[in-house]
């Protein structure tokens, strides 16, 4: 006697998952025609399946502004529940893809300048020494406001706590002094003292859009720290260059065009190259604040990951911290 299964009433209530991934991408990029490109079809088919979705839910999730669209109150409510659920399934198929290749995908959560200046040079060593892991690195500024669905495995932040479920390791203080190039140096030769630093050209590092987590040091805060007030520059001084990309000020440092606040550890690859000197001794140490690795709680016996947090660790040793090893909850 065959047994029937009664209907799985969730499954068959459910709409196209077809039509729930171009809603996504056309919520995501605003625009059909974009989302089209992206899911590499035509806009006639994102716009019909679209169409079929607005139908099986009885409302419309799009409104049109100009040549964009945005989405209505409803939109927003089942695009936050879609695109939590695909980043779920996205994930968890690439976990389960990674092993079937023999190889362990962790995601690795830090800044743009981290990324950038410090992290991009060693991940060479870090793969040679682990064949069996990949990585998926997530850049941000804002590391209260992660996209929904996504969990780093590990961050390294100047957080001593994220959210619940991580534990953190303090890594560094902070050690903060201006950078130029030695042509630049050699031709300012008063950036030799700290008035003439003043006077010079600046490339300042401002708040604007950046995270409010940590505190924020600039010029002003540098100078006043050496009891040398900004505001007191001479009128005719050269240009002061304020931008919230920490790449881009060092990338202009680089280029002779200013001196900038270098932070040690995004900075001293490049002094030991020669590309950036120290146009003076005069240092600022945020002895009250620290940079973190935080790790997921539930990742502390997986061995991939504790091979990552101890190698990355390991890359800190001899940094302005005694105990980098000392766990902080």
């Amino acid at each position: 006697m065959v047994k029937h299964t009664d209907p799985d009433m969730t499954l068959l209530k459910m709409p196209s998952l077809k039509a729930v991934k171009s809603f996504v991408a056309a919520a995501k990029y605003q625009s059909f025609t974009r989302a089209a490109e992206a899911l590499c079809v035509t806009q006639a088919a994102i716009s019909r399946q679209i169409r079929e979705l607005e139908t099986y839910l009885g409302v419309a999730l799009f409104k049109r502004v100009g040549r964009a669209v945005e989405l209505t109150e409803a939109g927003a409510i089942f695009f936050d529940a879609a695109q939590m659920s695909f980043v779920n399934i996205s994930q968890a198929a690439e976990r389960i893809r990674s092993r079937n290749a023999g190889k362990r995908m962790l995601t690795l959560c830090c800044s743009h300048a981290f990324s950038a200046l410090w992290l991009s040079a060693r991940l060479p060593a870090l793969f040679s020494q682990n064949p069996d892991i990949d990585l998926n690195l997530i850049t941000t500024q804002n590391f209260l406001s992660m996209e929904p669905g996504v969990r780093p495995d590990i961050y390294i932040t100047k957080m001593a706590k994220i959210q619940d479920g991580y534990r953190s390791y303090p890594l560094f203080h902070d050690v903060i002094y201006p950078v130029c190039t030695p042509a630049y140096q050699e031709a300012h030769p008063e950036l030799a003292t700290l008035k003439g630093l003043r006077d010079g050209g600046l490339l300042n590092l401002s708040p604007y859009g950046r995270s409010q987590v940590a505190e924020h040091v600039d010029w002003g805060v540098w100078l006043a720290y050496h009891n040398i007030d900004i505001g007191e520059r001479a009128h005719d001084s050269p240009h002061v260059l304020n931008a919230n990309d920490y790449n881009l000020v060092v990338s202009m440092a680089l280029n002779d065009q200013g001196v900038a606040l270098g932070w040690n550890h995004l900075v001293t690859a490049l002094i030991e190259q020669g590309r950036l000197v120290r146009p003076m001794a005069e240092e600022m140490v945020l002895t009250e604040s620290l940079h973190y690795l935080t790790i997921r709680e539930d990742r502390e016996a997986d061995d991939a990951c504790c091979r990552v947090r101890d190698w990355l660790l390991g890359q800190f040793d001899g940094y302005p911290f005694p105990a980098a090893t000392q766990l902080h909850r």
